[in-house]
């Protein structure tokens, strides 16, 4: 799984894939409190095919693993990124920056033309992921997180236009 010819691909979220998915949630305290439901939902399983998109539910796979995740909910013209998530051991080799790459183009398809979230005020690498992805700081709310309290940075990155960061995800 470790070598230069690793495969790394992008697909949609399955029910297959949640198992992994929670372990490598556990394992990062920074993400939110998800449980199984939330995941759940994330996936977006409405059963009629012609309905927009309410969520959009993507996994990275390096050798046929799922290494992150990325969530996001759709309120077009607008998107909420929920999570973006690498497993601790394949950060900082540009799989989050391939991960939003994706989720951009399906979100640009879905008619969505601005994306905002919220981090906590501490997670510096987050906050740097993001700046490199090209979000700016748009507000702070108070407070906003418990255990422990801190403020959460609020950020938005405009999609019209947008063109990702160059990148090839770097797996030795």
């Amino acid at each position: 799984m470790n070598s230069p010819d690793t495969a790394v691909q992008i697909c949609r979220m399955t029910e297959a894939d949640l198992d992994r998915v929670m372990e490598i949630a556990r394992k990062l305290k920074e993400l939110p409190s998800w449980t199984l439901v939330n995941y759940l939902a994330a996936l977006d399983l409405d059963p009629n095919p012609d309905a927009a998109p309410r969520r959009i539910a993507l996994a990275v796979e390096v050798g046929g693993k799922v290494m992150g995740l990325t969530v996001a909910s759709l309120l077009p013209p607008q998107a909420e990124l929920e999570i973006i998530a690498v497993d601790a051991q394949f950060q900082r080799r540009g799989l989050a920056r391939k991960l939003f790459a994706e989720l951009a183009g399906k979100l640009q398809l879905a008619g969505v033309t601005e994306v905002d979230l919220e981090v906590r005020a501490s997670n510096q690498p987050a906050l740097g992921l993001y700046r490199r992805l090209g979000f700016k700081e748009t507000g702070r709310r108070p407070r906003y997180y418990h255990d422990p309290i801190e403020d959460a940075v609020l950020m938005r990155l405009g999609l019209e236009g947008y063109e990702p960061v160059a990148n090839t995800a770097q797996i030795p």
